[in-house]
C-alpha cells in the first residue's frame, strides 16, 4: 500500500470524453425543453460544495420519471459518454463533477413520495426528495426518517454517498435505513434491489453494493426507506468544557456506558463564535456538547442526568436545557448552519471540508493532534464532530487565490486522515471518497480490496460511463 503525498490533491485529473453533436441532437428530440445545454444551467451542474474546479458537463437532462432517466442513460452508452446523477449539489467531495465531461441528469424533478406503509414502518420515495420534505410527510403517521447530514440533502445523494449525520448514534447510517432501490444500470435497465422485508438471505446483497456507490454503479430512481415512531419525549441540552479533551473524554464514558443518547455533536469554541455571529445566537463561546435525548419522559429525564453527572466529573458547566421544539430546532439549524457561518467569517474563501472517524475509544487521540496541527498552521477552520459515533469533520478555511493556503490545507488533510487510519479508522465517516480521497482509500483498504472494486465496476460498467473518476481510477 502506497500512502498518499499531501499535495495529492491539489488538482484532480481533468481528461475530457467527446460529447457527440449526434448524442446531444438525440437528446433534445427525446426530452425537448427538459434538456438544456445553456451555460448557466451546466455550470449550475458542474459545481458542487468541493473547492475543485473543473469545466462543466455538456447538457443536462431533467429527469422526471424512471424511464426518462433509462432512456438518458441507454443514448449515452450508445455513444459511451459519461453520465453523472445531480441531486442538489450538497456534496463535498467532488462527486458530481465533470472530470471527464458528459452529461448531467440532474433528478431533483423527481421528488414523490411514492408510499407510506406506516404499519411497517417503511417510506418509498423518488431519489429527489429531500429529507426534510420526507419527514413533512410521515410525520401525520407518527413516524420520522432520522438520518440527518446536516444539509437538505436528497434521498437518492444520501443513498448514493452512505450518508449519516447527527443521529447515527443511535439510528444508524443509510447502510442500515436503507431496504430496497430500484436502479438504472448502465445500459439502460431498471432493476430492483431488496423489499420491503426486514430481513433477506436472497443472494448477494445488490442493495447494500449500490448504497455507497457515489454514482459508479448505477442511477437510484426509488429508495425504500426504514422509518421511527416519534419519540414520545425529547430533551436537548448544551453543556461547555474548558478544553476539547474534556468534552470528548465525556462522550468517550457516556458511550461505554451504554447511555442512549440520540445526538451529540461537538463544536469547538472558534465554530461556536461563527455560528453566534451567522445566527444570531447567544451560545457561551467555548468549546460545547450539544446533545439530544429520545424515548419516554422518565427515560429522557434518567438519560440526562446520567450525562449531566458524567459532565460534571469532566468540569462541564453551564448546563443549559432546550426543551420545547422552537428552541432545540434553533439550536440544531444553527449546528447545520456551522459551514456556512464558517465561510461568512472569511469573505471570499473555501472551504478544504474533511471527514474521519476512529474507535470511540480513540477519538481524543486523533482529534487533539490534529486540532494542534490546525492551529500551529495559522489557517481558520471550523471544527463539529457527531463524537459519539467517533466521527468529526475539519473545514481549512483558504483563499481559493492563494496556492500556498490550498496546499497547507491538503497537508493538515493528509496528517489527519494518515492519523485516523493509523488509530484502524477510516479515511471518511460519512463525506465519502469523490475525488478528494481516492489515495487514502488505497491507503485504508489495499490494494487487492481496490482491485475487487474495480473489477466489479468493470463488470457492471464496462464502458465506465457512469460517474467515471470517482473512488478510483480504472
Amino acid at each position: 500500500m502506497n500512502a498518499p503525498t499531501p499535495s495529492a490533491h491539489l488538482a484532480p485529473q481533468v481528461v475530457q470524453r467527446e460529447v457527440p453533436d449526434t448524442l446531444l441532437e438525440s437528446l433534445r428530440q427525446r426530452f425537448g425543453a427538459q434538456c438544456s445545454t445553456a451555460m448557466a444551467v451546466r455550470e449550475q451542474h458542474g459545481r458542487d460544495e468541493s473547492p475543485y474546479e473543473v469545466p462543466p458537463p455538456a447538457a443536462v437532462v431533467f429527469a422526471q420519471s424512471t424511464q426518462d432517466v433509462a432512456d438518458a442513460v441507454a443514448l449515452a452508452a450508445e455513444h459511451r459518454v459519461p453520465v453523472i446523477p445531480f441531486g442538489v449539489g450538497s456534496s463535498l467531495e467532488g462527486h458530481l463533477l465533470a472530470v471527464q465531461g458528459g452529461i448531467s441528469i440532474d433528478l431533483g424533478r423527481m421528488s414523490q413520495v411514492l408510499s407510506i406503509n406506516a404499519e411497517d414502518l417503511t417510506v418509498t420515495v423518488q431519489p429527489g426528495v429531500t429529507r426534510k420534505a420526507v419527514n413533512e410527510a410521515v410525520k401525520s403517521e407518527g413516524l420520522f426518517f432520522p438520518i440527518d447530514p446536516g444539509a437538505d440533502a436528497s434521498i437518492g445523494g444520501m443513498t448514493a454517498t452512505r450518508a449519516s449525520g447527527t443521529n447515527a448514534v443511535r439510528y444508524g447510517t443509510m447502510r442500515e435505513n436503507v431496504l430496497a432501490l430500484e436502479v438504472v444500470t448502465a445500459s439502460g435497465e431498471v432493476i430492483r434491489t431488496g423489499t420491503r422485508a426486514k430481513k433477506s438471505s436472497a443472494g448477494y446483497d445488490l442493495t447494500r453494493l449500490m448504497v455507497g456507490s457515489e454514482g459508479t454503479l448505477g442511477v437510484i430512481t426509488e429508495i425504500t426507506l426504514k422509518l421511527y415512531p416519534l419519540p414520545e419525549a425529547i430533551s436537548a441540552a448544551t453543556c461547555c468544557f474548558p478544553s476539547i479533551e474534556a468534552a470528548v473524554r465525556c462522550v468517550i464514558q457516556t458511550i461505554q456506558l451504554g447511555v442512549p443518547i440520540a445526538r451529540c455533536e461537538l463544536i469547538d469554541a472558534g465554530t461556536v463564535r461563527m455560528v453566534n455571529t451567522h445566527s444570531k445566537l447567544g451560545l457561551r463561546e467555548e468549546h460545547m456538547l450539544l446533545m439530544e435525548f429520545h424515548g419516554s419522559p422518565a427515560s429522557v429525564k434518567e438519560q440526562a442526568e446520567t450525562v449531566q453527572e458524567i459532565a460534571s466529573e469532566f468540569e462541564g458547566q453551564a448546563f443549559e436545557w432546550a426543551t420545547t421544539p422552537e428552541e432545540r430546532t434553533r439550536l440544531w439549524t444553527a449546528r447545520h448552519n456551522a459551514y456556512f457561518a464558517a465561510i461568512q467569517s472569511k469573505p471570499g474563501c473555501r472551504a478544504v471540508s474533511t471527514d474521519t472517524c476512529v474507535p470511540i475509544s480513540r477519538l481524543a487521540d486523533c482529534l487533539l493532534d490534529s486540532v494542534a496541527e490546525a492551529d500551529a498552521s495559522g489557517l481558520p477552520y471550523f471544527l463539529v464532530g457527531h463524537v459519539g459515533d467517533g466521527n468529526f469533520h475539519f473545514g481549512y478555511l483558504i483563499d481559493p487565490a492563494d496556492p500556498e493556503e490550498r496546499r497547507v490545507a491538503e497537508e493538515l488533510n493528509h496528517q489527519l486522515v494518515s492519523r485516523a487510519l493509523a488509530l484502524e479508522g477510516t479515511c471518511t465517516g460519512e463525506h465519502g471518497v469523490g475525488l478528494h480521497k481516492m489515495d487514502f482509500l488505497l491507503t485504508e483498504t489495499g490494494a487487492g480490496a481496490v482491485d475487487m472494486m474495480r473489477a466489479i465496476k468493470r463488470a457492471l460498467d464496462p464502458h465506465n460511463i457512469l460517474n467515471p473518476g470517482k473512488i478510483f481510477t480504472l
